[in-house]
């Protein structure tokens, strides 16, 4: 039975990466590590390390978990499994080290392959955002401000946006990379005392084994600031992510109605109202992306370990670790399907566009008076007060401003168009996803 719906309705390849099958598999990845560290330097026999790793792809999860349900130790119960399958070389598996030696390594391990993966599906979502902004670079749409009309701008800058805030996301995740991909071999409460004068040796050679690096210092765990980080990181991924799907949301309002999600033939959007076309998908978007900021609370809640350390971040860990990376990447599948089939309505945008009777080009009009020669203040109070008396009597603004011979009728059809009145956006645009 599923109890989380990671295991199954938002269920992604990242589950692969995040299962317990998997960490029991680093685990043992960092325990063959361990055995040629030691078998380099002649702790053991030469012949030791293969046949660990040998027994290694031996080790049943069922009979690790047999063990567990006796000894209640996860890490001593897949020691255990493994040390079964290697022979004459299972009393060298696990020598000098203690559990988090092996699980804060493994860890490491686990969180480079599942970044790694995310970035994938990133690419995915930023080449859809590349390819919405370069198409509707030149579809001039209402832009808003404070929830109200403001100027013209285009869907591509939304999108241009989007991409570039995308863009920024990714780098951060990736620069984590270099402080999360550290690892330890330092014992129970990091001198290292039980692997003797050869201590920076062995975790020298594990880590460079593992491609990882060594950790300067550490207590019995790698310092949990590194993994608050990521997870941090990964909260600012699901922000952005949240932003897109807001704005869809919204711009599916049926009083704007400017774009929708698409809409299967037989698909429902609600029980009793036939005719809803709920944004249900960027709706879901938006309520994950609460559950990955929630768990950056209790990742840096564990950080202040009690002295050397404690066990406090251990329960917790099993599920926000694994928890954040597949709500991130099942956002970034749904997010990148939900653009792939946006539908846009173009008489509805410019329906918008011209629902203010012109008030959006009021900027423009002032902007004009002052090369017209009115100064820059009067100019905002004249067109202040005009905005105020058409809005008031339902009026056209440019009605008012020939009425008032402001402007010719030549320079008032120019300045009330506003498809001309996106400034330099379409070079922005380009620009903006040219790389």
């Amino acid at each position: 039975m599923s109890i989380s719906p990671f295991e199954e309705r938002y269920k992604t390849e990242m589950n692969s990466v995040m299962d317990d099958w998997a960490r029991i598999q680093k685990w043992m990845v960092v325990e063959v590590a361990l055995a040629k560290a030691h078998a380099s330097l002649g702790n053991i026999p030469k012949d030791a390390p293969a046949k660990i790793e040998a027994a290694a792809t031996r080790v049943k999860k069922e009979r690790v978990d047999e063990i567990e349900s006796q000894i209640h130790h996860d890490l001593m119960a897949m020691v255990n499994a493994l040390t079964e399958q290697a022979g004459d070389a299972g009393k060298y598996v696990h020598l000098g080290a203690t559990s988090y030696d092996i699980e804060d390594t493994a860890t490491a391990l686990v969180f480079m392959e599942a970044i790694e993966l995310l970035d994938k599906d990133f690419a995915g979502l930023a080449a859809v955002l590349r390819t919405l902004a370069l198409d509707h670079k030149s579809l001039v749409c209402i832009g808003r401000t404070h929830g109200q009309h403001a100027v013209p701008t285009t869907y591509g800058m939304k999108f241009a946006l989007y991409y570039q805030e995308l863009a920024r996301a990714r780098e951060r995740l990736n620069e984590s990379k270099k402080r999360i991909a550290v690892g330890k071999m330092s014992g129970a409460v990091g001198t290292m005392a039980t692997f003797g004068k050869d201590g920076p040796k062995i975790q020298k050679l594990v880590m460079k084994e593992l491609s990882l690096d060594a950790a300067k210092v550490t207590n019995q765990v790698i310092q949990r600031d590194r993994h608050a980080e990521v997870l941090s990181d990964l909260a600012l991924c699901a922000a952005m992510m949240e932003k897109v799907a807001k704005e869809l949301r919204n711009l599916q309002r049926t009083e704007i109605a400017e774009v929708y999600e698409s809409f299967a033939s037989k698909q429902v959007g609600s029980s009793t109202m036939p005719h809803k076309r709920n944004p249900h998908k960027s709706e879901r978007v938006c309520s994950i992306a609460r559950l990955v900021r929630a768990n950056v609370m209790t990742a840096l809640e564990n950080i202040p370990l009690e002295h050397e350390r404690d066990l406090t971040n251990s329960a917790n860990e099993r599920a926000i670790f694994a928890e954040s990376f597949i709500a991130t990447d099942f956002m970034a599948l749904e997010l990148t399907k939900i653009l792939s089939g946006l539908k846009f309505y173009e008489d509805n945008i410019k329906r918008n566009l011209e629902l203010t009777h012109g008030l959006i080009m009021a900027e423009r009009l002032m902007i004009k008076l002052t090369e017209k020669g009115m100064g820059r203040q009067e100019a905002h109070e004249v067109v202040r007060t005009l905005s105020q008396e058409a809005f008031e009597g339902k009026k056209h603004l440019k009605t008012i401003v020939l009425e008032r011979k402001l402007l010719d009728k030549s320079e008032a059809e120019a300045i009330f168009d506003y498809s001309t009145y996106i400034g330099s956006a379409v070079k922005i645009v380009e620009d903006a996803v040219k790389d």
